[in-house]
């Protein structure tokens, strides 16, 4: 992360500004795009995020304050890359820890090298399907709400790009991995999935956002350092606007 004291006093947050934030677990995209926003008032400023993390990952997570709010569509649309855990040998209905295990599956005769080789299936681009857990809305409402109601899910596939896909440890039944893919591609439903292509289950436990485009997370703010610091602000930021 960038020391507190790269932190300056020249920031035109309302002629734009990219801010690259490390989004804490628990927290949704939207807490951050508040608490920022929160910390410019009364000032209004347009203040938006390019591309949703789930709650339960952290990492990179890319601002936009000002008139850069309106090139957000392209940040979103960068390559991104991820690291993140999977347990092994059980399924959950939201493909991560958001829900409790639903179904196990035993891992006997699943071997290391059958694991490396299932990441090769899923390079290029593959049809996916979202999780029914997920924000995707369809008829106005968000899956997630319809899937916490306990009703079913309509899910379309989607066609995403799947760049680079590495087993980085393997001590079952959690496998650590690393993901460059294109924009949209839901890693808990690549995580679902990788599980079925072994004749198993798996889930997603561990989450992290290492790069978007060309921003990386060791660039990245903590939320409370950069609002903090935007507060003691006010004065000149009210000037500027």
């Amino acid at each position: 992360m960038p020391d507190k004291n790269s932190i300056h006093k020249e920031f035109n947050f309302s002629e734009g500004e990219l801010l690259l934030i490390n989004k804490p677990y628990n927290w949704t995209s939207f807490d951050v795009v508040g608490k920022i926003r929160n910390a410019f008032k009364p000032l209004k400023l347009k203040v938006g995020h390019a591309g949703t993390l789930d709650p339960l990952a952290t990492g990179l997570l890319i601002i936009c304050t000002g008139k850069l709010t309106k090139q957000i569509d392209t940040f979103q649309a960068e390559e991104k890359e991820y690291t993140g855990t999977m347990v092994l040998g059980a399924t959950t209905p939201s493909y991560d820890l958001e829900t409790a295990v639903d179904q196990s599956f035993p891992l006997d005769g699943i071997t290391e090298d059958q694991i490396r080789a299932n990441c090769e299936t899923f390079l290029g681009e593959i049809n996916q399907f979202p999780p029914a857990h997920s924000a995707i809305k369809i008829n106005g409402e968000r899956l997630y709400e319809k899937a916490r109601r306990g009703e079913e899910v309509e899910r379309r596939t989607r066609k995403v790009t799947v760049n680079e896909f590495e087993i980085t440890r393997t001590e079952l039944p959690e496998i650590d991995f690393r993901v460059v893919c294109s924009k949209g591609t839901y890693i808990r439903s690549l995580v679902h999935d990788f599980g079925a292509a072994l004749n198993n289950g798996a889930y997603l436990s561990k989450l992290t956002r290492t790069r978007s485009g060309n921003f990386n997370l060791t660039d990245a703010y903590e939320v409370m350092e950069l609002v903090n610091h935007i507060r003691s602000l006010k004065t000149e930021i009210a000037t500027v606007g």
